[in-house]
């Protein structure tokens, strides 16, 4: 067997040498991109991690009975005909900048197999089946100096942390995670530690060991397997001592003013967060929605829409507890219409796509103030990235339970995400560039202006 060579011992090991950790930065332009010119887009994905009610939210049943349509009033908003719950007037005001999704639909009800077959857009995923953001990590990478993909907020216990790796794509394509629990940018003296080098390498050691190691591999002058792994050691190095990527996440270079109409909670600060990321050169930045806790409430987890009520102890869901619609879509409303209002000013809403989904809804009849897990039919809401707003797509029948026109499975919604950022579905991901395609879906090309 033939022993490595010391210059093959560097290459391999310069990443570690340099005190890095941070595969996810690392992206380099993959050979599967599609040819062409394509958008050069982002995307912000809103994740209702536990399962919005879209009864009491994005598609109200005012003439349903009462176990059914619920307590709130369905308003008006600024497109005729499009009525949304009574807790979202500010998005209501905005109707006309968004597609509401009415019939989107999968079998899974758990949330651990839902969330999975949300996130990677296929009805039937292997455990390694790989979520969009890596998938578009890989394909769409950036193309500045910042990460590719980045998730805002954990995820809670009740679904494996699938969503931090990068499936079968490999480590260097899952997310730079930045938020834990109480550790998120609405608590005082939040500081993003994602991009700390190893505790024993202080940026000058960094600094020493990057000049070593020039010294003693300097970088190839050809292109090939030797350039690419020295372009991630030089751009793992800049990530860590350079300023674009912890400058996008300083939240203390935003006007007081701009962080309070996102609102004081840890889904307003995210989604702030996420379109200073998307501005920065990010890709894609997944949200996990939660709205925190009232004042004077304990923290128990992060699964703000899973509303079982009183059942599961967690009081009802129709209260201002942290389990509760009217805590959690008064936050919603504010964030997200901030967030339009932001990227619409800036001129980010058509080169930015907005997704506001959870892994399924809830059921069409309440029991114990609350409603049970339901991925028969449920809502999303979705913006820019040339998606024509002012519509509704779909449709669920009398009680919100079934899905009645337009059906919007996983592989339908994946390949119409995909689509807008550029990546068209039947790109191919596996080592063969055969048998692993992006979706197998078709994208909706309706929504699309």
């Amino acid at each position: 067997m033939t022993r490595p060579s010391r210059r093959q011992l560097l290459r391999v090991g310069g990443l570690s040498a340099l005190g890095l950790g941070l595969p996810a930065l690392l992206q380099a332009r993959s050979p599967a991109a599609p040819a062409g010119r394509t958008p050069e887009r982002s995307c912000i994905f809103v994740v209702q991690y536990g399962g919005c009610s879209h009864i009491d939210s994005f598609d109200p049943k005012p003439d349903a009975p009462a176990e059914t349509r619920g307590p709130y009033r369905a308003v008006p908003t600024r497109v005729p005909g499009v009525r949304l719950a009574e807790l979202l007037p500010r998005l209501a005001d905005r109707a006309d900048r968004f597609l509401l999704v009415r019939s989107m639909t999968h079998r899974d009800p758990g949330h651990d197999g839902g969330m999975h077959v949300a996130m990677t857009g296929h009805s039937n995923p292997t455990a390694d089946t790989p979520y969009l953001g890596s998938v578009v990590a890989r394909v769409r990478p950036a193309v500045r100096n910042v990460p590719s993909y980045v998730w805002l907020q954990n995820l809670a216990g009740d679904v494996q942390p699938r969503y931090l790796g990068g499936g079968f794509l490999g480590p260097a394509y899952g997310p730079l995670r930045v938020g834990t629990d109480l550790d998120n940018p609405a608590a005082p003296g939040f500081r993003v530690r994602a991009l700390d080098p190893a505790a024993d390498v202080p940026h000058a050691r960094m600094t020493v060991r990057n000049e070593l190691l020039n010294r003693l591999d300097p970088r190839p002058t050809s292109a090939g397997p030797e350039a690419a792994l020295r372009g991630f050691q030089e751009r793992a190095a800049d990530l860590l001592t350079g300023p674009d990527t912890r400058r996008a996440f300083d939240l203390n270079l935003e006007p007081v003013g701009v962080r309070d109409r996102y609102g004081p909670h840890p889904l307003g600060q995210n989604l702030l967060t996420a379109r200073r990321l998307v501005e920065a050169g990010v890709r894609l930045v997944s949200v996990t929605a939660w709205a925190g806790t009232p004042r004077g409430e304990a923290f128990k987890n992060v699964q703000t829409w899973d509303m079982h009520g009183e059942g599961a102890g967690l009081g009802s869901m129709f209260g201002t507890g942290a389990y509760g619609l009217g805590w959690a879509l008064p936050n919603l409303d504010q964030a997200v219409s901030a967030l339009l209002d932001d990227l619409a000013i800036r001129g980010l809403l058509e080169s930015t796509l907005v997704v506001v989904v959870g892994e399924f809804g809830r059921a069409p009849r309440v029991d114990r103030a609350g409603r049970d897990h339901w991925p028969a039919c449920y809502s999303a809401l979705v913006a820019g990235g040339g998606v024509r707003g002012g519509r509704v797509y779909g449709a669920s029948d009398r009680a919100g339970g079934y899905v009645k026109d337009d059906p919007v499975s996983p592989e339908r919604f994946a390949a119409t995400v995909l689509h807008a950022l550029g990546v068209p579905p039947e790109t191919r991901l596996g080592a063969d560039r055969f048998t692993r395609p992006a979706s197998t879906g078709e994208p909706i090309l309706d929504w699309f202006a």
